[in-house]
């Protein structure tokens, strides 16, 4: 009788299936959550397609709360007048990854899709510009080649001056700004871009200067010639340090200055003055 029943037990066990091997699929959404906050959003947001539980781990609030600003509330009141209450935090991540217009549309921020870094851009319409007003010197000009569809079109002038400000709730960092140049009026013809250097004058006589200050006493001076018609420049300015109480706004003044008046200067594009992140700052000089 015993060898019967052994004989009953092995033919159970050799009928029954075996059990399957364990997968990600496995993994409680709360422990795929807690390694996505280590992750870039692009490789939470590819690992999302994976299964189930990645799709709604990589939804978590508190993972897209790490990837946001930490500032993100006094960001949302300086840039949104009615931001909606209700989104989660990856809605709320992706809102701010637009490219946001504030102060009548003379400033647009937003966040890098990658970092979660602050950007900021000012319109030449944000600026002062000495004579703007004037139609012998400046224009502005429609073109699809800034975020903001017009630049100012300096044809030609004395004193050459742009000056401006930007307060903003920049979280800590180190953030470097630029201005944004064009040497030449662009356009496209029969489909292709093409450049007309008409006006294009007097900026190989002397450099133009650039500075920046800060409301907590930053300074940064520079200078260099303008002399690549044809393409846009980012000409560095200098870079400035938010430190860690992200509650107070940061007050930058910069300016950029060819005031040599024993010539004349011309046919500049002026675009924007952009703050980025400083560690971006390689990839602007290549562009």
């Amino acid at each position: 009788m015993g060898s019967g029943f052994s004989f009953l037990i092995s033919l159970y066990n050799f009928q029954k299936p075996p059990l399957p091997e364990p997968s990600l699929g496995d993994l409680p959404e709360g422990c795929v959550a807690s390694i996505l906050v280590y992750l870039d959003p692009p490789e939470i947001c590819t690992l999302s397609r994976l299964n189930r539980a990645f799709r709604f781990a990589s939804s978590a609030d508190f993972v897209w709360e790490s990837k946001l600003p930490p500032n993100y509330d006094f960001l949302i009141r300086r840039v949104f007048d009615d931001f909606p209450s209700k989104l989660c935090m990856k809605d709320m991540y992706a809102r701010m990854c637009q490219q946001n217009s504030l102060d009548g549309g003379t400033k647009k921020v937003w966040l890098d899709k990658i970092t979660g870094r602050v950007c900021l851009s000012i319109s030449s319409k944000g600026l002062a510009i000495t004579g703007i007003d004037d139609r012998r010197y400046w224009n502005h000009i429609p073109t699809t080649e800034s975020r903001f569809d017009t630049v100012a079109y300096l044809q030609q002038i004395w004193w050459f001056e742009v000056d401006g400000e930007v307060e903003f709730p920049f979280p800590p960092g180190t953030y470097s700004l630029f201005f944004r140049l064009h040497l030449g009026r662009a356009s496209k013809r029969f489909g292709r871009r093409v450049c007309n250097s008409e006006h294009i004058h007097g900026w190989d006589k002397k450099p133009v200067r650039f500075q920046l200050s800060t409301s907590d006493g930053q300074e940064a001076i520079s200078q260099c010639f303008l002399n690549e018609p044809g393409k846009w420049m980012h000409c560095h300015v200098g870079d400035f340090v938010v430190g860690k109480n992200p509650s107070v706004p940061t007050k930058v003044k910069f300016s950029m200055t060819q005031i040599d008046c024993t010539h004349t200067k011309g046919g500049l594009c002026v675009d924007s003055v952009v703050v980025y992140p400083s560690e971006f700052r390689e990839g602007l000089k290549r562009f």
